[in-house]
């Protein structure tokens, strides 16, 4: 089974009202997904540290599509994996945002929730992730593949 990374960057830390900005899934050493969604969410949405630090690093122009895109790209991109395990280190605030992408169907069943160790924490060298979703995915990927195991 392939080990795939999820990262998210979203409009604010509330679970209630977020919307999906961008999403990125790396299979170390293969192929990644990324996609930033220009019709999902409007700036107004965004909190004041998304603003200042999320929204500077997008390159709508390269990597923005609709969400109906997204979503048939991202399936595509699932489907040709084979069978795949996703980890996230935030699974409370990625994994809902990965399924409304996806859509009323859901994820292909090729698909399967991994888990990481709860010291994940303790992994990170100090430096604040980027915030940039394809940029935290690598290094979530980097942290676990080659640092120690989910």
């Amino acid at each position: 089974m392939i080990r795939v990374y999820l990262d998210t960057e979203f409009t604010i830390l509330n679970s209630y009202i977020y919307k999906l900005i961008s999403l990125a899934l790396v299979v170390p050493s293969g192929p990644e997904f990324y996609v930033e969604l220009t019709d999902a969410w409007e700036e107004s949405d965004c909190s004041d540290f998304v603003k200042e630090t999320v929204l500077p690093q997008l390159d709508l122009k390269v990597h923005g599509c609709d969400t109906v895109q997204a979503r048939m790209l991202l399936l595509d991109f699932l489907k040709g994996l084979g069978p795949v395990e996703i980890i996230c280190d935030a699974p409370v605030w990625d994994w809902p945002l990965l399924l409304w992408l996806a859509g009323p169907e859901g994820l292909p069943s090729n698909v399967t929730a991994g888990r990481v160790s709860s010291d994940l924490e303790f992994s990170y060298d100090g430096a604040e992730p980027p915030h940039h979703a394809l940029e935290d995915a690598r290094l979530l990927a980097d942290i676990l593949e080659n640092r120690g195991s989910p």
